[in-house]
Formats: C-alpha cells, sequence, structure tokens
C-alpha cells in the first residue's frame, strides 16, 4: 500500500473547562450550588461576597431555610456584580450563554451530575453547627439495646437476645431464621449451646418489648403478640385471635361471606372484629425508626399581579459574588512574573464563574416562565386542568437543545399558590380526546384520585369501570393504562379497596 498525505477540513465542537463549568452549574441543584460557590471561594482570591447588596451570602441564603424568603422582583443582570475596574478589562472573556451552552448539549455531557452530598453548613455565632446541636436520632436497635439491659436476663440470655436484635429489621420483622441465629451463637457461650427452646423462650420475651410485636417472624405472629396485650375485657377478643390466626387472606381478599361463615358471627360483631385487628400496628419497628426532616428551598417564585402570573426569582438561592477590587487592581499589565501571572489566571477564571452563574439564572427563568405560561390552568384550578407538556415543547418555544431543559429542571422547585412542586413535575405525557384536543397524565391521574375518593366503599370502581367513566367524559383510556395510574398513585385494586357498609 503506497503511503501518501492528505489534507481534510473539517468541523467539531471543543468542550473548554469553563463551557463544562456552565454546563455544570446549570444542572446543580441549591444546596450543590452553595457547596460550589463556597468552594469557588476558598480557591479563588479575586471572589467575594457581594454581602453590601446580597445580604448576607451565603449565611444569609442558609438562613431562608428557616425563614421563609419575601420573594422580590429580580433582574438577571443584578444575580452577580462584577467590579474589577479598568485595570483588568483587558481580560474579559465571551460569557458562556445559552445558546453557546446549547450546542453541546448533544454531545454526549451526562445528563446528570453526581455530586457529593455537600451542604451548605449552618452556624450559630459560636461557630458551632445547627446540625450537630441536634438530638441524636435513636434507632430502632438503640431502643431494643436499652430495653434490654434493663430486663433481668442470665448471661447466656443476654447474648441470645443481642443476637435476637442484631438480626431485627427496620420495620421490627426478624429477619434470620432461629436456626441461623443458633448456628451464629455455636461456640459463642462459656455454656454448652443454646438450645431451640432457650432461643424461643428469649425471643418472646423480646416481642413484649416496645414497641409490641417487634422481632416476630411473620404477620400472624406480630398481631398475636400484641393482642395478647389487649385487656382481657376486651370485646371479641376470642374471634379477633381466631382471624389472625386461621383467616388472615380472607381479611386480606375482603372476602366478607366467608369471614361471617367461619367465625360464626353477625354483619356487626363481625365489624367490631375487624376493627380491632385493623388497629394493630404491622410494622412496629415504624414506631421507633425517626428521620430528620428535609427542607426544600424554592428556586423560583409564582404569584398573581394584576390578574397576571409573574416568576420571580428567589433572592437566597444564589448568593451574589464580585470581583474583589483591591486584589484585581494588583495585576500589572506589563509584569510576566509568576505571581502576576496568577493573578491573571485568578481573575479570568473568577469572571468565567460570575458569567456561569448569570447564564444559569437567566436559563432557569426562562424555563419557568415557559412553564408558567403553557401551565396557567393548573394554577388557576388544579391538578385536573394541568395541560400535557414535554421537553420537546419548551425546548422548541425557547430555542434550546432538550437536553438543556433537562439539566435545567433537574432538582429545581418552584413556590406555587398550590404548593411547591420540582420542575419536573410540570411535565407529563399526552392522551387523546374525542373532541381532537389533548388531556395531560397529570389530570388523568387527578381525575382517578377523584372517583376513587368518591367511591361507594361497599362496590369500589375497578379499572374497567374507571375507564369507562373517562371514556364519557371524552378521555380515551384503556383499562391498562388506568391500573398503571391507580399503581402509581399507591392506590390498591377494586377487591382490596373493598369494606363493610
Amino acid at each position: 500500500m503506497k503511503q501518501s498525505i492528505q489534507l481534510r477540513l473539517g468541523q467539531h465542537l471543543t468542550m473548554t473547562p469553563q463551557l463544562q463549568q456552565a454546563i455544570r452549574l446549570l444542572q446543580l441543584s441549591t444546596l450543590e450550588l452553595h457547596c460550589e460557590i463556597q468552594q469557588a471561594l476558598d480557591s479563588n482570591l479575586m471572589l467575594e461576597l457581594d454581602e453590601e447588596e446580597g445580604g448576607g451570602g451565603l449565611a444569609g441564603a442558609s438562613l431562608s431555610l428557616y425563614e421563609a424568603p419575601v420573594p422580590e422582583r429580580t433582574q438577571m443582570s443584578d444575580g452577580v456584580s462584577d467590579g474589577a475596574g479598568d485595570a483588568a478589562s483587558e481580560f474579559e472573556g465571551n460569557a458562556p450563554d445559552v445558546e453557546t451552552i446549547d450546542e453541546v448539549a448533544d454531545t454526549g455531557w451526562e445528563d446528570s451530575h453526581e455530586a457529593g452530598e455537600a451542604y451548605p453548613q449552618t452556624r450559630d455565632h459560636d461557630g458551632r453547627d445547627y446540625e450537630a446541636q441536634d438530638s441524636v436520632v435513636e434507632t430502632l436497635r438503640d431502643h431494643l439495646v436499652w430495653q434490654m439491659r434493663l430486663t433481668p436476663f442470665s448471661e447466656a440470655d443476654m447474648m441470645i437476645a443481642a443476637s435476637i436484635i442484631d438480626s431485627v429489621g427496620d420495620d421490627g420483622y426478624l429477619t434470620s431464621s432461629l436456626e441461623d441465629i443458633q448456628a451464629g451463637l455455636r461456640g459463642a457461650l462459656v455454656e454448652e449451646d443454646a438450645a431451640m427452646d432457650a432461643i424461643e423462650a428469649v425471643l418472646h420475651r423480646v416481642q413484649h418489648f416496645d414497641p409490641v410485636g417487634v422481632a416476630s417472624r411473620d404477620l400472624r405472629e406480630c398481631l398475636l403478640v400484641q393482642l395478647q396485650q389487649c385487656a382481657p375485657a376486651t370485646p371479641l377478643l376470642a374471634a379477633a385471635r381466631q382471624l389472625v390466626s386461621d383467616h388472615l387472606p380472607l381479611l386480606a381478599s375482603r372476602d366478607y361471606v366467608q369471614l361471617r361463615r367461619r367465625l360464626g358471627l353477625g354483619e356487626d360483631d363481625l365489624r367490631t372484629v375487624i376493627d380491632l385487628v385493623q388497629g394493630l400496628n404491622p410494622r412496629p419497628g415504624e414506631q421507633v425508626t425517626e428521620s430528620h426532616a428535609e427542607y426544600v428551598l424554592p428556586d423560583v417564585y409564582v404569584k398573581k399581579h394584576k390578574g397576571t402570573w409573574q416568576v420571580l426569582l428567589n433572592p437566597g438561592v444564589s448568593p451574589r459574588v464580585r470581583i474583589n477590587n483591591q486584589y484585581a487592581g494588583l495585576i500589572r499589565r506589563a509584569d510576566s512574573s509568576t505571581d502576576n501571572a496568577t493573578l491573571k489566571n485568578h481573575l479570568q477564571e473568577a469572571r468565567w464563574f460570575i458569567k456561569s452563574l448569570q447564564s444559569r439564572n437567566e436559563t432557569l427563568l426562562k424555563v419557568a416562565n415557559c412553564i408558567v405560561e403553557r401551565q396557567q390552568a393548573f394554577l388557576e384550578h388544579g391538578e385536573e386542568a394541568m395541560r400535557p407538556l414535554v421537553l420537546h415543547d419548551v425546548s422548541e418555544a425557547l430555542g434550546m437543545h432538550e437536553s438543556t431543559i433537562s439539566r435545567v429542571t433537574r432538582q429545581k422547585f418552584m413556590h406555587t399558590p398550590r404548593g411547591i412542586f420540582e420542575l419536573k413535575y410540570f411535565f407529563s405525557s399526552h392522551v387523546g380526546t374525542d373532541s381532537g384536543g389533548e388531556c395531560s397524565a397529570t389530570a388523568i391521574r387527578a381525575f382517578i384520585k377523584k372517583l376513587v375518593a368518591a367511591e361507594h366503599t361497599t362496590q369500589p370502581l375497578s379499572d374497567s369501570k374507571i375507564a369507562g367513566i373517562l371514556v364519557k367524559q371524552g378521555i380515551n383510556v384503556a383499562r391498562r393504562t388506568v391500573a398503571k395510574y391507580r399503581e402509581t398513585l399507591a392506590i390498591p385494586p377494586s377487591n382490596e379497596r373493598r369494606r363493610m357498609a
């Protein structure tokens, strides 16, 4: 094969570090953005908080988690401040505007940014973290161990109880069989290996710890242990024990006719027995398991002013940063020393960072305005008036790529008169109607929820009946589609929703 030299011309997009930074900031959540800004302030000496105009910077933004911020109309150009002055004017770079970001939206950049779980710290006047001052959340295991130490166990029984507690899951049920617990104790006891009778005896004592029914092996045993704690004078207690012991599948299938026949009870007595059983806790461990409250800081506010819906950026979301004039004034134009080059690099990086923040705010406001314009019916009338909307509709209206819309709606929240919603909540597929229009999937789910809430408990609506009602209203939806939407709403099927009259 003969070697030759060929000249080819072509074009390709190059993702500069500045452009990558702009895209990454676009998809960061509020808490991740606070962390990113703090890291930039710590690493770049040219950046500083604009506390005079920003009203507290990061500290003020963190405080807004506890104090509701007052929405104000904010111009995007005021979201950041640049005060470098004429001494650094030669380092002015081109801003990574929305169009530039959108050009590389489909070049393989990941839609989701795996950021670390870092949160802006909120500290008191002494520098102590508020989160560190919270009371320690007691786990189910801690609660059971505390009771075990107060119980007069022998040394061998204490080891058995500790092994049982270690095998209890978060829902309160035993996750290991007694044989596995016995095998784990083999060789650990000073005396001879624990017998199965001893393990079962300790298990029964642990099951009467608080919450009652913990460490049960199945639902039947859990409910029976709780019934043992009822007062002997409780009406129809024996029938309730018989129902739990022998007829739980009939209760789960709502076969009340068979239950009356098997238990030999009338309708009123059966209702009393069922109310007693349903008053028990099928997941006792959840009484103790706690979690920290999670705060949501909205990125934009939506309110109606003089008959017009307005979208306002939350001023506490993005702290205002600016160029430090004092450090920028130290740059000498003709100096090529290492220190001067470092100052120039920091200044250029600071300018790119500020403009990336500005581009992020502008894009977020544009997308939020477009969503509010399309979903005004939802703001006026609720979920049933939600219009179908997909990423392509917004991208076509704003002239952006769908990936850009996906990034800017990721973990961004909108505060509306009807509550706080993630921006992605307003996107849903569409279903055709008889009139030739379209109905959103969110509206259909709202219709299904409304129909189920108004149904008669003795004769709940099946998926086919719900589909028929929707068809009569002009919404062409199949039974399997109703079943899918019903499952997403965590609504059980009709046979499990049946109740006694």
